[in-house]
């Protein structure tokens, strides 16, 4: 759910960025080999969209050290070489999947969703509780059979929720999971989203709230 995007093409970056985030992702955007380093270290991510031919520190080490490291987070490199050799020596060096550029956007999206659960425990493609039902494939939900109208932030938090089967989630967590490294803590947002999601799952309500520990449904 948490993607970190290292590319030296700041209008392309942010084009990709705007685009993850639509999909449902939570997106950190950095345009160096030394900065992608500096959030891998601060930011637990699921994917990397790493841009092989990065400044200052190139995407090639970054790809070695997260490997080294023994990191979770999947790599999806990114080239404007489309050669053979290319590509087998950036899987070579760790990357979990290659990208020649241009690429359709749809397919990036595709890819960075089927390494996102690589990197993470099984997720059932649809997750079923107390009348919701959600299909995590093509994100749509029900409440009893009732089409449920979700920004893709809220989408995310109610899967987190019913990935819990049950149990609580804090704040803290929900953060972490769905929202990207500017969120301010203080700011309220899990509050306000919860609110928002509250609302329009409808009557009888079906999230808990627990006081200082989190949110369970």
């Amino acid at each position: 759910m948490r993607v970190l995007v290292a590319e030296d093409e700041e209008v392309l970056a942010e084009l990709i960025a705007t685009g993850l985030s639509r999909a449902g992702f939570a997106v950190d955007t950095v345009y160096s080999g030394d900065a992608a380093l500096a959030y891998l270290g601060l930011y637990d991510y699921d994917v990397i969209v790493l841009d092989r031919d990065l400044p200052r520190v190139h995407g090639d080490e970054v790809a070695r050290q997260l490997v080294a490291a023994a990191s979770r987070t999947r790599i999806l490199m990114l080239t404007a070489s489309s050669a053979l050799a290319d590509r087998v020596a950036g899987l070579d060096l760790g990357a979990d999947d290659y990208l020649g550029k241009p690429f359709d956007f749809p397919e990036l999206v595709s890819r960075v969703r089927a390494l996102r659960r690589r990197s993470a425990r099984p997720v059932p493609p649809l997750l079923e509780r107390h009348g919701i039902r959600l299909d995590t494939v093509r994100r749509t939900a029900w409440r009893e059979g009732r089409e449920l109208v979700l920004s893709p932030k809220e989408f995310t938090v109610l899967q987190i929720l019913l990935e819990a089967d049950g149990g609580m989630v804090s704040a803290e967590e929900l953060l972490e999971r769905a929202w990207d490294a500017h969120a301010d803590p203080f700011t309220g947002a899990v509050r306000v989203c919860m609110s928002k999601l509250r609302a329009k799952l409808g009557e009888p309500a079906l999230i808990r709230t627990v006081q200082g520990v989190g949110y369970a449904l």
